[in-house]
């Protein structure tokens, strides 16, 4: 999709209904559910964090980066996600959180950035977090610089590729709540993203799809 035909349906994108639920449960297995309904009361106080979906143009074409994290012992060693993280005590906001990160992890001034929508929360049993998405958008074409200790590589993909129904397959994996299941991923690029990642892309593909129908 050219990017100037994309910017066109903007002002339907701020306004189009969020699926939440809806969205989400087309990503996660039935392992999942269960333990996420169990938790969602969040008596345990999760830490807050937030991630920023950004949609930019590269020669002409509207394209969405995620970031490969780097390897560390804990529970988000080298997954797959949107730039972003937890909030710190100097954030006043949960926007400014994301785009704080966004700097910090692919190098992007918030100055770059116009943040147009925010997206349903989503729960992170094994880290205990809870994560406020947002998406934005970038005028010209970007030059990422990744946060060495942090980021292992940047995955950008057209925006028409990941609108494809065929980017959707299932995968056997081993997850924190259990082993050999079959997991629902989006497949980008050789690599499959799931989790809650793959679950705030699934709201986002609804909100585009449905904003561009008109």
């Amino acid at each position: 999709m050219d990017f100037s035909d994309f910017l066109k349906h903007v002002p339907k994108i701020k306004q189009e209904k969020l699926l939440a639920e809806q969205a989400h449960l087309k990503m996660v297995p039935a392992e999942r559910i269960l333990e996420v309904e169990r938790k969602k009361n969040f008596s345990n106080k999760p830490r807050k964090a937030a991630v920023l979906m950004l949609i930019y143009p590269k020669t002409n074409k509207s394209h969405l980066a995620l970031i490969v994290r780097n390897t560390y012992p804990g529970v988000h060693s080298a997954q797959i996600g949107f730039p972003g993280g937890k909030v710190e005590l100097e954030d006043d906001s949960l926007t400014q959180t994301a785009l704080r990160e966004t700097h910090e992890e692919i190098g992007i001034h918030p100055e770059k950035i116009e943040v147009i929508k925010s997206f349903t929360e989503v729960y992170i049993p094994p880290s205990n977090f809870i994560v406020a998405p947002f998406l934005g958008i970038s005028y010209s074409e970007l030059e990422f610089v990744e946060q060495e200790e942090e980021v292992a590589g940047i995955i950008e993909f057209p925006l028409l590729d990941f609108l494809n129904e065929k980017t959707i397959v299932n995968k056997f994996m081993n997850t924190s709540y259990g082993k050999n299941i079959e997991v629902p991923t989006f497949k980008i690029n050789d690599h499959y993203v799931w989790g809650a990642t793959a679950m705030m892309m699934s709201e986002l593909k609804e909100v585009l799809l449905s904003s561009f129908k008109n």
